[in-house]
């Protein structure tokens, strides 16, 4: 389906999230994560707590009726008390504020003039204490693009939450190397633009952030949250932790169709006279209905002692399978709604018989229910708390759709579509911080930090052509890309030319990732050390690729490895040379009718026995001198 955002009233809002590259972490002495193993490991369960207002947080309860049990593993290297929430937290981190306030200033935001922490609730276990630490630092400010001005709403300054590591059988585990790494969080205000202009937006405020200097690169340190609403739907999606730039766009695309798909759903349930009382209050338990099922899915529910639960709902046959656009049918969102608590999915009318359950099965389930022709039902099974909970959330997603669009926090997939995570958060989620005091902000800091904001990001990308004698599209590359400090080290660490090295961190690697291959398994080490060889000789540049293969594959272990199992240790000149003369020896007919225009057939026939083993530009010249001296031999 075709979008177009002035008629569906699209609108986006985005909130950019950026780790500082700060030595300590927000609130503690320790370091930025490492690559340290864990030494201890415990377990917590989070619970919501209500406001100064008396009110939970509807997204809190969502999580802790999953029951969920939450497991850190810590190192002391990159952790302690604080990060365990053994300990208060320590003075806040004054080098992140100095970068979050050149940033602000950056975008011409106003600084607050007190900084005041705040506890913002989040019990889905990234946290150990059950919410994050946030404050503000400066309000509006402008982002300008190539072709808009947006308007900026609110800069922050937050701590990070734990880095998930497994989630299986009602348990969370989690590692504490990530939490309290400082981040800025820029909101920006929603605007009604493409697609592509949105993600150009994102794009622009990630260049002047890198611009400071004074932030992070590499994969995982920059993540968007995307805010989707088309007109008339009723309510806002929140895409969160959006890592790849280029899926801001598909992510868009995806949740403007799926969102006028759930309005054309609402249309078609309006049309027929229905209305939220059509959904029934309570689900029936139809457990003995389906004692001597046939459904293999069934049967292992009651083995396991489970319970199988029927949820009537008054004329809406045919509705629950109806796909006003491919892909978008309201039976498809209430089973993502149901395996957030561990159930596979739904059972609903507009399907069934199917999955083992016959006829004689949904004739005893609608007479349990009073199911007439023109109704529908939805059957939904599993362990009895988690069927508990996931009933009365479908039956509040079913009350959504006759609003169109609920606000609903989803989370992106590979391909560029999203899923269901849990509701919005609601405002009964923040209160202040009591262990940490608040911090002014002295107009003299201002003025000082006034003259560290840093030249446009057009500017730098100028200078990286100039120093390394990059063309325009290899620099933009280098710039946008997460190896950008990396590369500086590399030209600097060797005399490989900065050119190669950066199609290597650049178009190399991004073609070894179409492959299916994982880069974020290389090391800053590992790639050095990798130039470091073709610095000394030990092996070609033409080499690489193939190395990196190995390496990403697992195949091998280091450079060396990989150039032995090869076999694409450097050849020497003279090794060369002697390949070089047996190919004009074998083609001397050919070099005297066609004198230096023999080259490139040359050329090719000594790159099959030295490809990989030798510098192609050094081949060149070599058998450029060798077919030389044959033409003069001839003379």
């Amino acid at each position: 389906m075709n979008i177009e955002p002035e008629k569906i009233g699209l609108k986006v809002g985005l909130e950019v999230h950026q780790q500082l590259a700060t030595e300590k972490k927000l609130f503690c002495s320790c370091p930025m994560p490492s690559e340290a193993k864990p030494e201890l490991r415990f377990m917590r369960r989070l619970r919501p707590t209500q406001s100064e207002m008396g009110q939970i947080d509807p997204a809190a309860l969502f999580e802790f009726r999953r029951g969920t049990a939450i497991i850190y593993e810590a190192s002391d290297i990159d952790s302690c008390l604080v990060e365990a929430d053994e300990e208060p937290p320590h003075d806040l981190n004054q080098e992140a504020v100095q970068t979050v306030l050149i940033i602000a200033l950056s975008l011409g935001a106003t600084p607050v003039d007190e900084l005041h922490v705040m506890r913002k609730i989040v019990i889905d276990g990234s946290n150990t204490t059950g919410f994050q630490r946030t404050l503000v630092v400066a309000l509006n400010g402008q982002l300008k693009t190539k072709d808009r001005s947006v308007p900026v709403q609110t800069i922050c300054l937050e701590e990070d939450a734990a880095r998930l590591l497994e989630e299986k059988g009602g348990e969370k585990v989690f590692s504490l190397s990530r939490l309290c790494v400082p981040l800025v969080e820029v909101a920006l205000a929603p605007v009604a633009a493409e697609p592509e202009s949105v993600q150009e937006i994102a794009l622009t405020l990630g260049r002047l952030m890198r611009a400071t200097g004074r932030v992070a690169r590499g994969l995982g340190t920059i993540r968007q949250d995307v805010n989707v609403s088309v007109a008339g739907g009723g309510g806002v999606v929140e895409v969160k932790g959006v890592q790849r730039l280029d899926l801001i766009s598909k992510i868009i695309e995806y949740e403007a169709v799926r969102q006028t798909g759930l309005l054309k759903i609402k249309d078609s349930l309006l049309s027929r006279g229905l209305d939220s009382s059509c959904v029934a209050d309570n689900p029936v338990d139809v457990t003995e209905v389906f004692r001597e099922t046939s459904s293999n899915l069934l049967q292992k529910t009651l083995k396991e002692d489970g319970r199988v639960v029927a949820l009537f709902l008054k004329g809406f046959k045919g509705m629950l399978g109806y796909e006003p656009i491919p892909g978008i049918r309201l039976g498809r969102e209430l089973a993502e709604v149901v395996r957030f608590y561990g159930i596979g999915g739904i059972f609903h009318s507009d399907e069934l018989p199917a999955y083992g359950i016959i006829e004689n099965d949904l004739v005893r389930v609608k007479e349990k229910l009073g199911v007439r022709e023109e109704d529908g039902f939805i059957i939904i099974a599993g362990p009895e708390a988690s069927v508990e909970y996931a009933s009365r959330a479908l039956i509040d997603r079913l009350t959504e759709a006759f609003k169109g669009v609920p606000s609903e926090t989803r989370g992106p997939t590979p391909d560029g579509k999203t899923k269901f995570s849990r509701p919005r958060p609601g405002a009964a989620r923040m209160y202040p911080e009591t262990d940490i005091p608040p911090c002014p902000v002295p107009k003299g800091l201002l003025q000082e930090l006034s003259k560290q904001i840093p030249p446009q990001w057009e500017e730098q990308l100028q200078g990286l052509m100039d120093k390394h004698r990059l063309n325009s599209k290899m620099a933009l590359q280098i710039y946008d890309s997460g190896y950008m400090d990396l590369f500086e080290k590399i030209t600097a660490s060797t005399r490989v030319q900065p050119s190669v090295i950066a199609a290597t961190l650049t178009e190399t690697l991004v073609s070894l990732e179409r492959q299916g291959l994982d880069s974020s398994t290389l090391t800053d080490d590992g790639l050095l050390d990798l130039f470091k060889h073709v610095d000394s000789g030990a092996v070609s540049k033409e080499a690489v690729p193939q190395i990196l293969e190995l390496l990403l594959k697992g195949e091998s272990r280091s450079v060396q490895e990989a150039a032995n199992k090869l076999g694409l240790s450097a050849m020497s000149d003279d090794a060369v040379v002697q390949i070089i003369s047996r190919v004009i020896e074998e083609n001397k007919g050919m070099i005297a009718s066609k004198g230096e225009g023999a080259f490139s057939l040359l050329m090719g026939r000594v790159m099959v026995s030295v490809r990989g083993k030798a510098d192609g530009q050094r081949v060149s010249s070599l058998l450029k001198a060798k077919i030389a001296e044959a033409i003069r031999s001839r003379v």
